[in-house]
């Protein structure tokens, strides 16, 4: 088998699917570093040798949702040596072999833990990008995504395009955020780069700001706020507020971009102030009935 020549026919295939850059380099990456252990032929692989693999990952004190990754890429692999290349192959990542992943619940910040937060950030072009997480439920590759034409200032709403899964959606901006953003853009500096958020400083000053630049950020604020957040928490916490004030469980899905009603489902476990006003209701009448039944047992 023309091992370099399936790579390169690999490649293509996954960009056909029109899966992102992002993802194509990943499939390759673990790819390369399953050949880099293999001390046999690709062909020869049985399901022994990826057990030993498992092993090897466990070692490195890999995460189990990494170990998953890698699996995932090495059977598609195999997946596409047999269906489109046409080689009489075998699949050695049975189904099955994929680890049980820990299930935690969302992290949501508190009220207080977001005015502690808000209260550190005085930079517009900060507010902006967090508010957009906060009161949007934006991913921090969104807000860095984020281009000047996505917004539609007279509507009050975003276009997101090729948000997670490729997907796009509508969000919507609410005053506060609205605010915000239109603050930053008044003093954004001058730039044909159509990307909203710029660099302020140093020498990628005006030049898009990267998702990894925005982690700093918050990084930054949380130790000066003393609290534990990430960008991951804003959109948490948009989504539980949202919950708890009893919007559609659908609508959270559609304006968070959850491909599936049970991922949003997730955050009811969380913080359901809906869920514990209904249960404090019906225990009120539980208890009524059994004092009214307690007293004509009496009688």
């Amino acid at each position: 088998m023309d091992i370099t020549n399936s790579i390169i026919n690999y490649r293509r295939y996954l960009k056909r699917r029109n899966l992102s850059p992002f993802t194509v380099r990943n499939y390759l990456n673990s790819l390369k570093q399953f050949m880099a252990w293999l001390k046999i032929p690709l062909e020869q692989v049985t399901h022994q040798e990826v057990s030993s693999y498992i092993e090897v990952l466990h070692e490195r004190r890999k995460h189990p949702k990494t170990i998953n990754c890698q699996l995932n890429s090495i059977r598609s692999f195999y997946a596409f040596l047999h269906y489109e290349e046409v080689l009489a192959i075998r699949n050695p990542v049975r189904k099955g072999c994929s680890l049980r992943l820990p299930k935690p619940l969302p992290r949501y910040l508190t009220d207080e833990e977001v005015e502690k937060l808000f209260a550190q950030i005085k930079s517009r072009r900060d507010r902006a990008m967090f508010m957009l997480m906060l009161r949007c439920g934006l991913r921090v590759a969104e807000v860095a995504a984020l281009t000047i034409d996505s917004i539609e200032q007279q509507r009050r709403k975003l276009f997101i395009q090729n948000g997670k899964g490729g997907k796009d959606r509508v969000v919507y901006l609410s005053s506060d955020a609205f605010k915000a953003l239109r603050e930053y853009l008044k003093v954004r500096p001058a730039s044909t780069n159509r990307l909203v958020f710029l660099s302020e400083k140093g020498g990628y000053r005006g030049k898009p700001i990267s998702v990894r630049g925005i982690q700093k950020r918050i990084e930054y604020y949380r130790r000066k706020a003393g609290i534990a957040a990430s960008c991951h928490h804003l959109r948490h916490t948009m989504a539980t507020q949202m919950l708890n004030v009893d919007a559609d469980l659908a609508t959270i899905q559609d304006l968070l971009g959850h491909s599936r009603i049970t991922t949003t489902q997730r955050y009811c476990k969380v913080s359901n102030v809906k869920v514990e006003r209904d249960y404090n209701k019906a225990m009120e009448l539980v208890m009524q009935r059994s004092r009214l039944l307690t007293d004509i047992l009496r009688h």
